[in-house]
């Protein structure tokens, strides 16, 4: 339940792309996508997806209570026509594009009480909306935030399921944090969710593209489809295109976008490294901080930041830009910097006193692990440290990145080692052997220990004084994802106990452990 006061049908189908429906009006209390969800009074909306059908399971609705159903299936609307004659039911055009008006119209278009932000790439999406909240939160807005690691309405932490929910959920959103005082949203944008319609009909004050390298093309089987799906944010998906596009100027993909929001009518922020509207100078790095001068149309200001790399500083100018076009000055961007001590998984550092440096980064792309250990190498090289990497590859994902990670992984470290990621219904070991072809043409020593925890544990054994660790792939995650269950799992977690026993056992560091 919701809590929300009942609709009629008739006003939830308001602006909904419909085929055909019938003429009863039923008060429905709720909007469920799930027939698992439905309780009595409720409108469930049946939908294909991309795995499962959820037209299917309309009977199961029915069963438990639903009093009206909304199908993108000719067939379920025959089925109901002959066997449910006084059920309200509608046939739409599209189940998710009818799923997110019907969600709207349900829960009031909240959404229009608040500024939408959206940042979409494949890299940078969770730490530079980290940033714009703590940036919004400096100059005294209430904000939402949905993205991979968790949710958060006002002050309240909720877990994330998904990078960007379903539309339904997200109204839900909207409408707690509208309860709340929220003024702003800021949200990640999956490719999926693009695609898909989960994000139908909503109006992106800014938006914001860091980058667009390859990943996904288990769903989207080429990078010029996986780019289309992202340039929807551009364009306008069910709504007007951005008022303001922040874009990086630098990536391939960023140029093109920067033609199509123009013509879409957006305002168009380029930000870059060394040119673009946002950009940075004097950029100093060390393990646990990062400080630049980001230039800006509007004069230029020292940043000081505990993210640490190259990358972050990018991510850093995304999200100055999309903060100035809300509105906030240099000052209050700089104390949302600073008030950000570091982005769950994303070079999360683990200290237990060790005299070498571990991380763990969510790294789980080529693009991404060289940027990881692009960072480590600096790190390590100015204390003749060595770069050790322990990653692997998710199970049931884009298989043709196998290899490029592990050519990413060898050319970037001195020593990798290679383990599960989330495996799911595939088989460790075979995921490891398309790896290998990757690291074995980068010429960099390596070991593979499929069991995760023991190549953790290998991994930081191996560490000597001024070395630097990467556990790459899962970040944040607090499970682990095989064929026949989900386990806990926290690559931190494991890193520090780890850590722990080695501390209890010195060790001559200066030696390494061959």
């Amino acid at each position: 339940m919701t809590g929300n006061i009942p609709k009629h049908f008739d006003d939830l189908l308001h602006r909904v792309e419909i085929v055909e429906r019938t003429a009863s009006n039923p008060s429905v209390i709720d909007v469920v996508y799930d027939s698992r969800a439905v309780t009595p009074g409720a409108m469930f909306v049946a939908m294909h997806g991309g795995t499962t059908d959820g037209n299917r399971f309309v009977e199961n609705a029915l069963q438990h209570g639903a009093v009206a159903i909304a199908t993108d299936s000719l067939e379920t609307w025959k089925a109901l026509r002959a066997t449910h004659p006084k059920l309200a039911v509608a046939r739409v055009e599209h189940g998710r594009r009818a799923l997110a008006a019907i969600s709207a119209n349900f829960f009031g278009h909240l959404e229009n009480k608040l500024r939408l932000s959206g940042v979409t790439g494949t890299n940078g999406k969770t730490t530079t909306t980290y940033l714009l909240e703590s940036m919004l939160h400096s100059a005294g807005r209430t904000c939402i935030l949905i993205g991979t690691i968790e949710y958060h309405v006002a002050q309240e932490i909720r877990p994330s399921p998904h990078t960007t929910p379903e539309s339904r959920d997200v109204f839900e959103l909207f409408a707690a944090g509208v309860a709340a005082g929220a003024t702003e949203a800021v949200m990640e944008v999956s490719s999926h969710a693009l695609d898909q319609g989960r994000v139908w009909g909503l109006h992106w004050d800014t938006a914001v593209f860091t980058n667009l390298t390859q990943d996904h093309l288990d769903y989207h089987g080429d990078m010029e489809s996986y780019f289309q799906a992202k340039a929807k944010m551009f364009s306008g998906v069910g709504a007007a295109p951005p008022r303001v596009a922040a874009i990086h100027a630098a990536d391939s993909y960023g140029q093109r976008l920067i033609d199509l929001a123009r013509n879409a009518g957006c305002e168009i922020v380029e930000y870059g490294l060394d040119h673009g509207d946002f950009r940075a100078d004097h950029i100093q790095l060390a393990a646990n901080a990062t400080s630049f001068r980001m230039i800006t149309p509007v004069g230029a200001i020292d940043l000081r930041t505990h993210l640490a790399g190259p990358v972050n500083v990018l991510n850093l100018l995304a999200a100055s830009a999309a903060a100035m076009a809300r509105g906030l000055t240099l000052e209050e961007i700089a104390r949302g910097v600073e008030n950000i001590a570091y982005v769950p998984g994303r070079f999360q550092t683990v200290d237990c006193g060790q005299p070498f440096t571990v991380a763990i980064d969510y790294a789980h792309t080529d693009d991404a692990l060289r940027n990881v250990t692009r960072l480590a190498r600096l790190l390590a090289a100015s204390r003749n440290g060595r770069v050790i990497t322990v990653f692997g590859c998710g199970g049931d994902r884009d298989r043709s990145k196998r290899p490029r990670m592990g050519l990413a992984a060898g050319e970037g470290s001195d020593f990798v080692v290679v383990t599960s990621d989330n495996p799911r219904s595939e088989d460790p070991r075979a995921i490891v052997e398309e790896i290998l072809p990757g690291l074995v043409a980068s010429g960099v020593k390596f070991a593979v220990e499929v069991d995760r925890a023991r190549a953790i544990r290998l991994a930081i054994e191996e560490a000597r004084a001024n070395d630097v660790v990467i556990i790459a792939g899962k970040g944040h995650e607090k499970v682990q994802i095989l064929r026949d269950r989900t386990v806990p799992f926290d690559d931190a977690e494991v890193a520090r106990q780890v850590l722990l026993r080695r501390c209890e056992s010195p060790r001559d560091d200066t030696t390494g452990s061959r």
